[in-house]
């Protein structure tokens, strides 16, 4: 499937999370989602589901006790100041559940967003606002290049006889990566410069014609927002 087909279907995925009303569609989207990402190489697709997932989790568990709605009432802790009484009631069950697969199904579609799309040819399918979406662009690079240089990284000092373990091992690494990142960005820079970014008359390399799957897609990007407005 081409980028933008793609990425228009992730967002509308996105999209009909945060506005469904029905837990099943909601989870639904995102162990649809989830099963999308698990395509990715392991040892990348591993920081992106930790993450969303842990989210999600962290909203499900904190949810019932910041939030004071419902009367069937399963569990009733002490009083604490300011929060008032802690309790939990199967509302704030249901809510905080259905909260937290919303993160999750927003976070998978931005992790599969990154993970799987071809960056490269959606900024180049880009014919307007090339410079926000140059921008969305790199961003969205930032964390797969930070991987890839930490693993290199990684690599380099086994090689040497340096063992990176746990926590504090790899937050040594901060500081070799933040100077590396500086020094793509320059890079990064000049070589846009040397090839004539922004200038008039841009040439653009010839890209591939949409097949009937990408066109399916689009239509189907467009029809969800609707149909869950809808129902």
């Amino acid at each position: 499937m081409s980028p933008v087909p793609a990425a228009a279907l992730l967002a509308s995925l996105a999209a009909v999370a945060l506005v469904a009303d029905r837990a099943w569609v909601v989870g639904l989207i995102a162990a649809t989602l989830c099963a999308v990402c698990l395509r990715a190489p392991r040892p990348r697709r591993f920081v992106y589901l930790a993450g969303t997932l842990s989210s999600a989790l962290s909203v499900f568990l904190l949810s019932p006790f910041v939030s004071h709605t419902g009367y069937h009432l399963l569990w009733e802790g002490p009083r604490i100041p300011v929060l008032g009484l802690v309790d939990v009631t199967s509302e704030e069950l249901t809510a905080g559940g259905v909260q937290a697969l919303r993160l999750a199904a927003v976070g998978l579609a931005f992790a599969a967003y990154a993970l799987l799309l071809d960056l490269d040819r959606l900024l180049q399918a880009a014919g307007f606002a090339r410079r926000s979406v140059l921008a969305v662009g790199l961003a969205t690079r930032l964390v797969p290049t930070l991987e890839r240089d930490a693993a290199g990284l990684v690599e380099a000092l086994r090689g040497r006889g340096v063992e990176v373990r746990g926590l504090r091992g790899r937050a040594r690494l901060l500081s070799p990566l933040l100077a590396g990142s500086l020094e793509r960005s320059l890079n990064l820079a000049e070589a846009m410069e040397a090839r004539g970014f922004g200038r008039a008359g841009r040439t653009r390399a010839p890209s591939l014609p949409w097949s009937l799957l990408d066109r399916l897609a689009l239509a189907i990007a467009v029809l969800l927002p609707l149909a869950a407005i809808w129902l």
